[in-house]
Parts: C-alpha cells; structure tokens; sequence
C-alpha cells in the first residue's frame, strides 16, 4: 500500500516515521517508547469522515494508535532500511 502513495505523500510519510523512529530509539532517556508516540500522535493522523459518539471515537482513536505504533516499530521495513540516512 505504501508503494502506491503519490510521491510526495511518501516522502512526508517517510520522513515523519523517521522522526518517530528515531525518537523512539532514544525511548530509555526520554520515555517516549512507540506505544507512547503512537498515543501522542494517532489523533492528529487519522480521523473518522463525520462526528460520531464518544465511544466510536475512543475505539478509533485505539485502532490509529495500534497502526501508528505498528508503522514506527516497522519503519525500515516499512519505509526502507536507511530511513536513518535522512537525518
């Protein structure tokens, strides 16, 4: 799926799970291991097309947190092993 994005949508991508990576490799001195980043992050990723209730939100906001966390646990793979390159 990654490998059909339009170019510069890749390129943002590549660069943001980048930064998360490399976050998260520092996680024993800043605490900021995936699973926190992707909580901090998933609700400005994603969001649902119309408003709903407080629960559907809740459970959203869990599954872009669990698919944030997956892309930054996976970013070399996912993104290309030199995504360290970028910094």
């Amino acid at each position: 799926l990654v490998n059909q994005l339009p170019e510069a949508n890749l390129i943002l991508l590549r660069h943001l799970f980048g930064v998360l990576h490399h976050i998260e490799q520092n996680s024993g001195v800043n605490q900021m291991n995936a699973f926190n980043l992707a909580l901090c992050i998933a609700p400005n990723m994603l969001w649902l097309p119309r408003p709903t209730g407080p629960e559907e939100e809740s459970r959203s906001t869990k599954k872009v947190a669990l698919l944030v966390q997956f892309l930054i646990e996976n970013s070399g793979e996912i993104f290309g092993g030199d995504i360290a390159s970028l910094f």
